[in-house]
């Protein structure tokens, strides 16, 4: 199975409906955001495209929106955790190093940023999955395979429609 993650989407309806095409190619049903949705309008098309969608709230967005339009997402304040497959996975808007064990994850993912990274941390993979929105750097975002358990960085731009 594949899971799509992203963050900073920024209410870009348009750079988030290339990657809502990317995902029904590839029959991507499961999505992680990393926060800053921004409005809840934009939560609901988010949602007419996945069947589990788990977000983490970020400086951005307008909290009561999201909430109120949220009917198959699950919402988390700080920090999210879920094990999908077997993997544990933690996901969070803002991130710092120091103040954070991950020896309790396979994969832990944070974004603010903008910026996409990904690199081991003793037995987690720790990632940004970067922006969708485009803001300061190119759009990205990331695919994790949960058989392989690899997990890809991709460029919006690169994307075949």
């Amino acid at each position: 199975m594949k899971i799509a993650i992203i963050a900073d989407t920024h209410d870009n309806l348009e750079n988030l409906k290339k990657f809502f095409d990317f995902t029904k190619k590839e029959e991507i049903k499961i999505l992680i955001h990393g926060g800053d949705v921004c409005k809840g309008e934009t939560l609901k098309e988010i949602e007419k495209n996945f069947d589990e969608i788990y977000l983490c709230l970020g400086n951005a967005d307008i909290k009561n929106s999201l909430f109120k339009e949220a009917r198959k997402t699950k919402i988390f304040e700080k920090e999210g955790q879920v094990e999908i497959e077997g993997l544990k996975i933690g996901f969070c808007h803002m991130f710092n190093l120091k103040e954070k064990k991950l020896d309790d994850f396979d994969f832990y993912f944070f974004s603010h940023s903008h910026w996409p990274f990904l690199e081991k941390e003793e037995n987690c993979v720790l990632a940004n999955p970067g922006n969708l929105a485009g803001l300061f750097y190119k759009a990205t975002f990331a695919i994790l395979d949960t058989k392989t358990k690899k997990l890809e960085l991709k460029i919006l731009e690169k994307i075949k429609s």
